[in-house]
């Protein structure tokens, strides 16, 4: 059963997480990103949570993509978390944000190398006539930062996804699951807490 003791549900997502971090063999920052575009049509794929705070849940991507150019015409966005050994799963929904400069560029020296290169070689989205010129892109970075600092591309960088709602289920037998949903209408708001039927 999901412990209801917790008044901010990013204190029980840190709960979740440390165990996710302990026990799963699958990545446990890989979570599903939804947004749509400003006509509401919706897509979804895997990223990575890179920072969660008391601000929220962070992830980074290219600002030319296709998920940062929905979130450009529609600033709302919805994750979800599943971390299948401990039979949790953990949906957040708010508006988005993107990062600051300086937390875009602490996150991007921590990557490795050949992250940061990817970053430059990649036009994120974009069509792309053959892998090989993806291939010669990135090296030919590699010949160019030999030996040097790999500055954040302009075009690249974290976004935060502002929790309004927070719903963690956590899997029982006869599925009779469990659900606690929080919910609060400002960030300085107080989260208001309510068990759902599974």
């Amino acid at each position: 059963m999901i412990p209801d003791h917790f008044t901010d549900p990013l204190q029980l997502f840190d709960h979740y997480f440390a165990r996710a971090k302990a026990t799963e063999t699958q990545d446990p920052t890989a979570m599903s990103l939804a947004t749509a575009s400003a006509t509401g049509r919706p897509a979804v794929r895997m990223v990575l949570l890179k920072e969660v705070d008391a601000r929220g849940l962070v992830f980074f991507t290219n600002y030319t993509s296709r998920k940062a150019a929905q979130l450009a015409e529609n600033p709302y966005a919805a994750l979800c978390l599943h971390w299948p050994l401990l039979q949790v799963q953990v949906r957040s929904e708010g508006p988005v944000e993107r990062v600051s400069a300086a937390e875009s560029d602490t996150y991007f020296q921590s990557r490795p190398l050949g992250s940061q290169l990817a970053a430059w070689a990649s036009s994120q989205s974009a069509p792309l006539a053959s892998r090989d010129l993806l291939l010669a892109r990135y090296r030919e970075l590699e010949q160019q930062y030999a030996g040097k600092t790999v500055p954040r591309p302009e075009f690249w960088g974290g976004f935060r996804l502002i929790p309004e709602r927070l719903e963690f289920w956590a899997g029982e037998l006869y599925r009779m699951h469990d659900r606690l949903l929080y919910e609060r209408d400002a960030d300085s708001a107080p989260w208001r807490t309510t068990r759902l039927y599974p």
